[in-house]
This record gives C-alpha cells, structure tokens and sequence, in this order.
C-alpha cells in the first residue's frame, strides 16, 4: 500500500469516527464546573461549620440550599454561554447532546443529595470521593458520544474516587485532593481538547500520565510542607499540674493508664433524654496534647514523636451494635468502639 493510499484510509477512518462522535463539550464548561465544584470542595471547612451552625438539622438545610444554588447556577451559566457559541457557529443542538446534558445534570443532582443525606444517615468521610466518582461518569459517559480523550480521563478520575476510599486517606488529604481533580484536573482537561482528533494509544497514554501527574502532585506537596506550628518552648508538665495552673501555651502530658471519661447525650424517643452516659476510657499509650488558654489547640503526639493533628488522623469506627435479653442481666446493648489512628506525621 502506497503512502498516499494510507494517507487517503486515515482521513477516512478519522472522519468516520469524527462523525460517531459528533458532541462537542465546550472548554468553558470545564472551567465554570471545574473551578466551581473544587472551590466549594477546598473551602468546605471554613463554610457552615458547626461551629457556626450548631443544630445538625439547620445546618444539612444551609448546606443543602447552598449546593442547588451553586450546581443550579453553573447550570444555567453554562447552558447558556454554550448556546450563544453553538449560535455563532450556526450549529443546532443535537438530541443526543440534549439527553447526555441531562445525564450529567442527573450525576450533579444525585451529588448534592448524598451530601445533603450524610448529615443524617452518617458516611461523610465518601463525600469527596462521591463527587469525584459522579464527575468522572459524567466525562466517561459525555466521552462515548464526543471526544475520546474525554474517556480516558474520565476513567481516571473514577479511579481516583474509588482509590480515596480503598486506601482510607484522611479526610484533609481527600478533601485537597477532590479539590485538585476538579478544580485543577478539569481545566487542564479542557485545554488538552483536541476535538474528536483520533490518536494513537501511545500518545493518548502519555497524556492521560500527564494529566493524573499534575492532578495528584499539588495536595502530595501540601501533604508534605503543610506544616503545623506548635511553639518550641511550650513547657510540657503534667495533668496535675496543668489542673492546678493553665497557662497561655502548654504541653500536657498524659501518661498510659489515664482514664478519659466520654460523656453520651442521650435524646431521643427510646431514652430519657435528661440521661448523661459516661464511658470510661484507658490510654493505652501515653501521649501529649498541646493547650492553647486552656484547650486542646489540635495538635497532639506521641512522646519522642513529630506533631499530628486530630482532624484527618484519628478514626473512630462503631462496627457493631447489639440489643440482648439474658436470664441473669436482663436487656442490654452491646457494641464495639474502635479508635485508631493513622499515623500520618505533618513535617
């Protein structure tokens, strides 16, 4: 076969496939859905906190009505900057692209019920890693009928969903890391457009380790220089001690064997609500906790170790929960409580 023969088959098998995927996804709705999802997801924790919304309820209510706000908004933003370019392009809207847009809407929706749900039925921890998964279906599922590169990074974004859960990452670094894949991840996709171009799988590999390699290395630097800033000349004193005279900045050292008692408030429709369980608990290691006027500031560690912070490295798990009646005892309700921690040291 001549060279020209082959030249002559490629424009054709190109133009063929060009006419399978005949979508186009405009670069700005990468950007507006990109920057829009990873802003919210980045700043998540200084934005209706309990801190500022006690009640669980009004708080799921605030969060909830932000979320349709937000999606609502980059919706109706997106429709219609793409409508006034297919106008000045003189293209129409195609079927297909009409109901792949509702499936994307769709994969958005079903995003802001499952948060709006774990306020009250618990898994907050797959928040993250939900709005990744159900970004990447959307691109996987838009890249069937439009470009192919839209596919593979689609897969990869599934990927990374589904691997913040099976390696149980903290919530910080998931939470930097959702923000990345959407906020950095799909701008970047829509300046890798190529509009439909077939390519070879080389080619299509290199830009997909590429992409991933951008994506996953901002929240890994994070990780690694977010430092955490405990005063080096906190004196570190005992219980006793810190009972007796708090100061501004301190070090409390508990030793293994203290006992910490967890205090329950009981409500509800079962129990007394006016009833306050405590369960006594025993360290099994010593440890120390940095005060702050008088507080735990966050910061704890164990002896002769880097400083951690609580949030992200401590996980407290209730496999099971058990109601018995027996002959001797009477009713009673057995469960298990783990609580571990995950190791992970902030240089």
């Amino acid at each position: 076969m001549t060279q020209l023969a082959a030249q002559q088959l490629d424009s054709i098998h190109s133009m063929l496939s060009a006419g399978h995927r005949n979508l186009r996804i405009e670069r700005h709705s990468l950007l507006l859905w990109g920057i829009g999802c990873g802003g919210i997801i980045l700043f998540s924790h200084y934005i209706l906190t309990p801190e500022q919304i006690p009640a669980l309820g009004v708080r799921a209510m605030a969060w909830l009505i932000l979320l349709i706000l937000t999606v609502s908004g980059i919706a109706l933003l997106d429709w219609h900057l793409t409508r006034h370019v297919k106008q000045s392009r003189d293209e129409a809207w195609s079927f297909i692209h009409r109901q792949v847009l509702k499936v994307w809407w769709l994969l958005m929706s079903v995003g802001v019920l499952l948060t709006f749900a774990t306020f009250f039925y618990g898994g907050g921890y797959m928040v993250f890693a939900a709005w990744v998964v159900l970004t990447g279906l959307g691109l996987y599922v838009h890249g069937l009928f439009s470009e192919e590169l839209l596919e593979w990074i689609g897969v990869l974004i599934i990927a990374i969903g589904i691997g913040m859960l099976a390696f149980t990452l903290s919530p910080l670094m998931s939470q930097w890391l959702a923000a990345s894949t959407l906020g950095l991840g799909l701008p970047l996709l829509a300046a890798m457009l190529d509009r439909g171009t077939v390519r070879p799988i080389g080619l299509r590999l290199a830009q997909s380790s590429g992409w991933l390699l951008c994506v996953v290395a901002p929240p890994l630097l994070a990780q690694q220089f977010n430092s955490i800033d405990v005063p080096a000349d906190a004196p570190i004193i005992s219980l006793s001690e810190f009972i007796r005279q708090p100061a501004k900045q301190q070090i409390v050292a508990l030793p293994a064997g203290t006992t910490i008692p967890v205090k329950v408030d009981i409500s509800g429709d079962v129990f007394r609500a006016n009833d306050t369980a405590v369960l006594p608990l025993v360290l099994k290691q010593p440890i120390e906790v940095m005060m702050d006027k008088g507080q735990p500031s966050g910061e704890w560690r164990y002896p002769g170790e880097k400083w951690l912070q609580a949030r992200g490295n401590i996980w407290v798990r209730i496999p099971m929960i058990k109601i018995e009646v027996a002959p001797q005892t009477g009713p009673e309700i057995r469960t298990s409580l783990e609580v571990a921690t995950k190791h992970q040291t902030i240089q």
